[in-house]
């Protein structure tokens, strides 16, 4: 009796990040963890997004008061499922740039990246501006959202960060993506409505 063949996974090392040329979604993704105050009970929780460089879409993300590498695996395998990625048959997967914190040093994360064929970028020491696009989109969460609500409770903040994460993919326009929301500019791609420029990143 034959056994099954197994897929043969594509290996892609760490690698450290360099600048490239970014021309459709799905081919950058940037990670990154911002930390929230919840003043009524006087603790963080944590925000983990995932960002696709082109559309600035956050295509995924997690909240909680703890984070940890299996919180980044479940939020990149969100994000594959979500843009409806087939594993076996895609020959270009996303690159994962992320910076050098503990959930992304991880093995764990190096582990799901490899199963997944994804290969995992991480920026050099004290260059943030490798990981702009997701920094950009903190700061405007933090200026949109975190600090205009003073958080009761752990329920309370991911009741108001759940809805601003709403009206920023299907309603917040951008003017870098010709003042459309991200999950409408995203459609509009793959539609072929519209060709976007080149991003460098």
């Amino acid at each position: 009796m034959l056994r099954p063949q197994r897929r043969i996974k594509r290996r892609h090392p760490r690698r450290i990040a360099k600048h490239m040329q970014v021309d459709a979604p799905n081919q950058l993704w940037e990670m990154d963890i911002k930390y929230g105050y919840i003043a009524g009970t006087k603790q963080f929780f944590f925000q983990l997004s995932l960002i696709d460089v082109m559309d600035r879409e956050v295509i995924s993300y997690h909240l909680g008061l703890r984070c940890t590498a299996m919180d980044a695996v479940s939020v990149l395998r969100q994000a594959i499922e979500k843009r409806n990625l087939d594993i076996e048959r895609t020959t270009r997967l996303p690159i994962v740039r992320t910076d050098n914190g503990p959930q992304f040093i991880a093995k764990v994360f190096a582990r799901a990246c490899e199963q997944l064929g994804l290969e995992h970028q991480r920026i050099p020491v004290k260059t943030p501006n490798m990981n702009a696009h997701i920094e950009s989109f903190h700061a405007v969460l933090e200026d949109e959202c975190y600090s205009r609500h003073e958080f009761l409770s752990y329920q309370d903040a991911y009741c108001q960060v759940s809805e601003y994460m709403r009206y920023y993919n299907e309603r917040r326009r951008h003017g870098s993506l010709r003042d459309k929301p991200p999950r409408e500019y995203h459609k509009a791609i793959m539609r072929n409505d519209l060709k976007p420029e080149v991003i460098a990143a």
